[in-house]
């Protein structure tokens, strides 16, 4: 079953208003609603009191309309007179101020006292709930984020995680390399925060970002813990936010029944393919490596301060398909109703702030009844796919915190070649650095700045056994403690890409370089930011710089490496059909071959399992398209059958039955 429901906050309205508003949830055809993640106040309102009538009231009415609910633990807001009561709750800055009550998600995750908080209304909660009927699970806190706490419990718990990582300080002073300008730690109350400089240790950088991810990976656990054990049939999931950077959502993923993510494409653009949302949705289903819930799906203009554009007409259904596409099992629209209070009263939801149901509600009824039609031949499914994309949490911060060059950005290079190979029509897999690499015929390692032997050697026999390899400038610079190998580039990786790279530069800002291409014939490109002189060393030379000083080099090398194909591209291009050149000539090489082939601005993905297998057409655009298509295939939300070419309104969906 796809469940389709809306996020409710009944604390934010009069309760002559729920039983309406649970009637029009289920006239629309939602089955489920999440409640409660922001109302610890309301809960607990005085300490060790704890009151859960709102939403015992709330929850019947919902279940008298037959709706399911998912409860939010409340850990992402205290009460105040938590903070008044323990001011040690609140996250200190560098100045040594403590953050001021008041927004959210400004809690110390190492405090003694919000931890034992924290647990205690978990447990109150779930012992409370455990028996409602309509209560079928949890989402823990609220979009993990940014740690930047700097206090003395975070101080001491940041020595302990690096006592417990390192083990000696003889072993932390030669992973962070404090040889260097005399930075030698003698005792474990020696070591303190980086102050996130630039010019700061990068070991140390790396360290401290790893430390903020696992405190918060470690405060969920303790919630989790509880969940289990006292609602052993009730699932946990947490709503991450897709690309977002400052936590390791590996580590983040691995307690949950499944993934969650809040998904708000477009809210700042004018419509267009959203392959950051394509590429988000891909990195929550390989998490756990399968399907995974839309816990906020924008329902309208969202912002705090400012708001961004109103989603078009016929837009909304869009944007959950586009989600069912890569995976979704669940759309959950944010919000039910437009808050006329607090801060978010410009995060517009389905009904405005006069709570009228009007187009945005209509819409998302209309997306449920349509979905409700096909969801028997989409239950049991998920998306293939034989090209991996290689996502590393290290090699993103390593490259944040040390940048190489000014505009190195490690999510925007990772697009380029994602968005490259979903445009010819493949679906792409996320997977972690070090993940097993079975069934793939390609793997993408963009910029995988941070590079421990292991995975060099696992990516090498890849590319040994038949496998194509894709990779491009700062690959392999770093070991697991961000310092520099002691090889020339791309280290143990050179023989598979047959090259090496004794030099390398950041083009400086505002100039380019002419490239030509050789095995690439015909074509010219820009070469932008930054080059690696490349040396082929075995490799076919595909492109070449122009400018005199590096004429004798290649910005680009295709090598046949044992039975596999790997490729390095040793800038960054001006260009995208550069990215889509390489792509397609890998595709080739690995035998790769597209259901359907979509025109610009159209995507295709792909759903399988329980003996079908479903293609998905998403048109993101404005404009009608037509699209190339197998002829004699069921078009399942309109059962007509296709000729050569199908016809896709301006937002149109397609599911072809294959």
């Amino acid at each position: 079953m796809h469940n389709v429901g809306v996020d409710f906050y009944p604390e934010h309205w009069p309760r002559e208003r729920w039983e309406t508003y649970a009637k029009q949830m289920r006239e629309a055809g939602f089955s489920i609603v999440r409640v409660a993640e922001f109302a610890w106040a309301f809960m607990e309102p005085e300490e060790g009191r704890f009151d859960f009538s709102l939403f015992d009231d709330a929850l019947a009415v919902l279940h008298r309309h037959g709706l399911k609910a998912i409860l939010g633990t409340p850990t992402a807001i205290p009460p105040v007179w938590m903070k008044l009561k323990y001011p040690e709750i609140m996250q200190q800055e560098p100045s040594g101020r403590r953050t001021q009550w008041g927004v959210r998600k400004h809690q110390c995750f190492t405090s003694g006292a919000y931890r034992l908080l924290s647990e205690r209304v978990t447990t109150a909660m779930a012992e409370h709930f455990r028996a409602t009927p309509n209560v079928v699970g949890w989402q823990t806190d609220n979009e993990f984020g940014t740690n930047s706490c700097v206090c003395g419990s975070c101080q001491a718990d940041f020595r302990q995680w690096a006592r417990a990582k390192h083990g000696t300080l003889d072993v932390l002073n030669d992973a962070w390399g404090t040889r260097f300008w005399g930075h030698l730690y003698r005792s474990w109350e020696e070591i303190s925060f980086p102050d996130g400089h630039a010019s700061h240790n990068p070991g140390h950088l790396l360290d401290w970002q790893r430390w903020t991810s696992d405190v918060q990976v470690r405060f969920q656990a303790d919630q989790i813990r509880i969940l289990k054990r006292t609602c052993p049939s009730h699932f946990v999931t947490h709503n991450l936010m897709g690309l977002f950077q400052d936590v390791n959502y590996w580590e983040l993923a691995k307690d949950l029944d499944f993934v969650s993510w809040d998904n708000y494409p477009g809210s700042w653009e004018q419509p267009c393919v959203t392959w950051h949302s394509s590429l988000a949705a891909d990195l929550m289903r390989g998490l756990k490596r399968k399907n995974f819930w839309i816990m906020e799906q924008t329902a309208g203009p969202a912002g705090w301060g400012e708001f961004g554009r109103n989603v078009r007409p016929g837009e909304l259904g869009k944007i959950a398909w586009h989600q069912v596409a890569h995976g979704a099992d669940a759309t959950i629209w944010f919000r039910w109703r437009t808050c006329t209070v607090g801060r978010e009263q410009y995060w517009h939801g389905l009904l405005g702030h006069d709570g009228e149901p009007r187009r945005r509600y209509r819409e998302a009824k209309d997306y449920a009844a349509a979905i409700k039609r096909v969801e028997t031949a989409i239950e049991g499914t998920t998306t293939p796919a034989r090209v991996a994309l290689v996502w590393d949490y290290d090699s993103l911060w390593a490259v944040r915190c040390q940048k190489s060059f000014p505009q190195a950005d490690y999510t925007a290079n990772a697009l380029r070649w994602y968005s490259a190979f979903r445009a010819l029509g493949h679906d792409v897999d996320v997977v972690r650095s070090g993940a097993d690499l079975t069934g793939y015929a390609v793997v993408i390692a963009p910029m995988l700045h941070v590079l421990p032997d292991a995975v060099a050697r696992q990516l090498d026999a890849f590319v040994r056994a038949g496998g194509c390899l894709v990779a491009d400038a700062r690959t392999g610079v770093k070991d697991e403690h961000d310092r520099c190998h002691e090889r020339c580039l791309p280290g143990l990786l050179a023989p598979a890409f047959g090259i090496r790279i004794e030099e390398y530069e950041s083009i400086v800002a505002n100039a380019t370089y002419a490239v030509a291409g050789e095995a690439m014939a015909g074509t010219t490109w820009t070469a932008q930011h930054y080059a690696d002189w490349i040396i082929p060393d075995g490799a076919e030379v595909l492109a070449r710089y122009q400018p005199w000083h590096v004429r004798d080099y290649a910005a680009a090398t295709r090598h046949h490496h044992e039975a596999g194909w790997a490729w390095y591209l040793g800038t960054v291009p001006k260009e995208d059909s550069v990215h889509a050149a390489i792509a397609a000539d890998v595709a080739n090489k690995a035998g790769l071959t597209a259901r359907v082939v979509p025109p610009a601005g159209v995507e295709v993905s792909t759903r399988s399992g329980q003996g079908r297998e479903l293609v998905f057409l998403i048109n993101h655009g404005e404009e009608p398209a037509e699209v190339a298509v197998t002829a004699g295939k069921t078009e399942l939300l309109s059962g007509t059958t296709t000729g050569q070419t199908l016809h896709l309104d301006r937002f149109g969906v397609a599911i072809l039955r294959w």
